[in-house]
């Protein structure tokens, strides 16, 4: 898996201050999208060990709200295996800190059994995210009012209460 960007102290992705990691790989292909370059699932720098590690330095801070885990796109089935694998380990370490993430995948159709991007990793990974804000970004729909997403049909899930 490669990634984009880490940002250290990001608050447009989530409340508060968070820890934002945008994966690469993406076939969603949202015309309009803000983040075209992480389409290319070799963009960017090899996610390492020494990857995950930095990330969960940089998340113990009390000032740290939580994680916000964006794209590219992370459900994409070649990205959960070590999305998985990050997200227990923050939930282990630092289980104080939220867990947001942002899908252009729908929650029931497209991440749910049979669905679209299903794999034997997706449930485990879902376990672990507090708020899944899903769906493609629609530009005819985009909305700049709105809060922690970019077009009105986006919605914003408390997985926590599904």
């Amino acid at each position: 898996m490669y990634y984009g960007e880490i940002k250290k102290c990001d608050i447009a992705n989530g409340p508060g201050v968070r820890v934002s990691l945008f994966v690469s790989g993406c076939r969603n292909h949202c015309p309009g999208c803000f983040n075209k370059e992480t389409w290319d699932f070799c963009y960017g720098k090899p996610f390492t060990p020494e990857t995950k590690e930095h990330i969960i330095e940089l998340l113990k801070p009390d000032y740290i709200e939580g994680f916000s885990l964006l794209g590219g796109e992370p459900f994409e089935p070649e990205n959960q295996k070590e999305l998985v694998l990050l997200l227990k380990e923050i939930k282990e370490i630092c289980p104080d800190k939220n867990i947001w993430c942002y899908t252009g995948y729908t929650y029931e159709k497209d991440l749910m059994q049979g669905g679209k991007v299903h794999t034997s990793f997706t449930e485990e990974m879902l376990s672990y995210i507090d708020i899944l804000v899903d769906g493609r970004f629609i530009e005819a729909q985009k909305d700049i009012t709105l809060k922690f997403r970019g077009s009105a049909n986006q919605r914003i899930l408390n997985l926590n209460e599904r």
